[in-house]
């Protein structure tokens, strides 16, 4: 008996141990109850066995921001675990960030605002937005901003720590990988946010190097040296009712080619067109959903174009729906073409109607136009729309005007949609044969502009513009944000490298007039396989609230709300329990609370939910089904994910803008 004892004491001991370890869990956030404290990882950054410099090497090269819990503190290290059920090393203080929640930040896209400012602390943003001047201490800081950069460190007494590069230098590439993590939020003033983050770009080292594909239409640049080389695409409503409106779009394409030719551009611009009707089901003699008519051509080889331009024709049937596939024709665009070499890429699309409603079952793509704006910025093209306001198609004028605001929107009050009114067929031809030269045009400008021009900031629309002043302005945007990424990626621009700084997200020259236009987006960084677990978990919830005919359901409701919170919060956390009901555990509002961003569904409330008529949440519904659709292409293009050195692909990394999450 007491030779036992001491064994099965032992063996306890052990157990309880091994239950204990097993038990583990990581620091709580403060004031949470179920939320952990999590870090994401510099460039360079190692795993080692203890918190001390001396300490073994467990891995020499952390991926590149990698995300971690943290499960304890000591003498300037972490310790750290890649789950919340056990560490697994110790990394330096210093080599990450802290990361609340999983959202991050991106550079809006250069057209008409002012670059960001990243302040020293909070107090200096806000003494700066209480000025009574502001913009003219805003404009006294960017000259000293350009004296120091001449002359190189930053004052010790500016409230700067940096900036984002300056409109002569070019912006940050829309193509490069950065990561602006958000740590705190401030919300002073009424309209804008002030954001505490951290800048990190991984550089050019070898794990950067190791991307999984490389982005379309990367290729021999077209452009001469210093000039930026632009890809137009027509993508051209080609039905019964846009015969006179097909006649002149072609009319614009040729003058756009005399204009290049006049100014001797003929290396540095490229045409296309593709053609889009709608569904040939159950009525063949449509013909096509969407036809490429001819790849881009340059002046070169202009009798190409005409050639294929002499073959588009109107429609001999009326389609199944008033709406065409216009949706269908814009990807067909992104995908089919050549984009390759070109350094501004734009599409134009031309239609008397709106695009097929989502849930169609006619529609050849399930993306609505907020998923398939997305589809084509990940592809860094600039997208706009021309939309002719015909008698015969009025009932439909503000499904079709909505629709394409939101699939050329540039922010939350900006969009590049041209309304051209067709009161009748020959005024209507008329004006839009002046709008869309006037637009070519100035896209077509794009090549005329090199570094020389790239002071000048651009202007948003005042009140109902003249079509034509409208087309000019947002030719003009899109050739300035363009120009901007051009000479950001000739110029190899990173963005700023800072531990700790506050930013507006709202423009703070146009806040000086009363104005909102973002300086940043928010997206959220996900592995692969979590954006997989989120698109699988969606579509399990929609599958099965349709088939039981309960899509009113509370329990619907719920688990897409919980699978919303949990992405943006903690999507590892979400991929361990993909099922998991926040409402029914009682913590939803922990996840929601304190996150500086929401998308529409955490908006909603359930009550506003209840409120909902079957005909809205049907609209919920195929909105959630667009997503998911915009998902599985995520899935399908490796260039748009960074490997960091992870050699299995579901490790890969993106940043999934926020706006097309649920």
């Amino acid at each position: 008996m007491f030779k036992i004892v001491p064994t099965v004491c032992l063996l306890l001991c052990l157990c309880a141990g091994a239950a204990s370890a097993a038990e583990r869990k990581p620091l709580l956030l403060e004031g949470k109850k179920t939320l952990y404290q999590r870090v994401v990882t510099h460039p360079g950054a190692r795993l080692t066995d203890g918190p001390a410099e001396n300490a073994q090497v467990l891995q020499d090269s952390v991926k590149t921001f990698s995300v971690f819990y943290v499960f304890d503190r000591r003498d300037g290290f972490l310790e750290v675990g890649p789950s919340s059920s056990s560490a697994s090393g110790w990394v330096r203080e210093n080599e990450a960030t802290e990361w609340p929640q999983a959202m991050t930040l991106l550079f809006a896209e250069r057209s008409g605002r002012m670059p960001v400012f990243f302040f020293k602390d909070l107090e200096s943003l806000e003494t700066l937005c209480a000025d009574d001047d502001l913009k003219a201490r805003l404009q006294g800081l960017e000259k000293r901003l350009a004296d120091a950069r001449a002359g190189g460190d930053l004052p010790e007494d500016m409230p700067l720590l940096a900036s984002e590069p300056s409109d002569v230098e070019g912006a940050v590439s829309a193509s490069r990988f950065y990561l602006m993590p958000i740590k705190r939020m401030s919300a002073p003033f009424e309209g804008t946010k002030f954001l505490e983050v951290a800048s990190i770009d991984p550089g050019s080292g070898a794990d950067r190097d190791k991307k999984p594909g490389t982005e379309r239409g990367e290729g021999e640049r077209k452009g001469g040296d210093g000039q930026p080389s632009t890809g137009i695409a027509f993508v051209i409503d080609t039905t019964i009712s846009m015969k006179p409106y097909i006649d002149e779009s072609l009319k614009v394409i040729r003058a756009a080619f005399d204009d290049i030719e006049k100014q001797k551009l003929d290396a540095e611009a490229g045409f296309a067109v593709i053609a889009f009707r709608s569904s040939t089901q159950g009525r063949p003699e449509v013909e096509y959903t969407t036809r490429k008519v001819c790849d881009f051509t340059t002046l070169k080889n202009r009798k190409t174009l005409e050639d294929a331009l002499s073959g588009v024709r109107e429609a001999a049937v009326s389609t199944h729906d008033y709406d065409e596939d216009s949706m269908a024709g814009v990807k067909a665009a992104v995908d089919e073409l050549d984009w390759s070499g070109y350094d501004a890429k734009i599409i134009v699309l031309i239609t008397d109607a709106g695009p097929l409603r989502p849930g169609d079952p006619l529609a050849l793509t399930r993306m609505a136009p907020p998923e398939m704006r997305d589809y084509a910025k990940a592809e860094n093209i600039w997208l706009t729309a021309c939309h002719i306001l015909t008698p015969a198609g009025k009932a439909d004028h503000d499904y079709a005007a909505k629709a394409y605001r939101e699939l050329t929107r540039t922010s939350d009050k900006a969009s590049s949609y041209m309304p051209i009114r067709a009161p009748d067929q020959k005024s209507g031809a008329e004006s839009f044969r002046r709008t869309a030269a006037q637009l070519a045009a100035s896209l077509a400008g794009v090549v005329r502009h090199t570094a020389a021009d790239a002071g000048k900031r651009t202007q948003t629309a005042g009140r109902d513009p003249d079509p034509e002043e409208e087309a000019r302005r947002i030719g003009e945007n899109i050739g300035y944000a363009a120009r901007l990424d051009f000479l950001g990626k000739q110029r190899g621009n990173r963005a700023p490298s800072v531990v700790n700084a506050w930013v507006a997200d709202m423009d703070l020259a146009r806040l000086a007039d009363g104005n909102y236009l973002p300086t940043v987006e928010t997206a959220v960084l996900l592995t692969k396989n979590q954006l997989s677990d989120l698109q699988r978990t969606l579509q399990i919830i929609v599958d099965n609230a349709e088939r039981t005919k309960k899509t009113d359901s509370r329990d619907f409701f719920q688990s897409v709300l919980s699978a919303s919170a949990q992405t943006a919060r903690d999507p590892a956390a979400f991929s361990a329990q993909p099922g998991r009901n926040l409402q029914e555990s009682g913590v939803l509002g922990e996840f929601l609370d304190g996150l500086p961003y929401k998308s529409d569904i955490m908006l909603l409330r359930e009550e506003d939910w209840y409120r909902m008529s079957v005909g809205e949440q049907t609209a919920f519904i195929n909105r959630l089904k667009s997503r998911i659709s915009r998902y599985e292409e995520y899935d399908k293009d490796a260039s748009g994910w960074e490997s960091f050195g992870a050699e299995n692909s579901g490790d890969w990394v993106c940043r999934i803008p926020l706006s097309i999450l649920p």
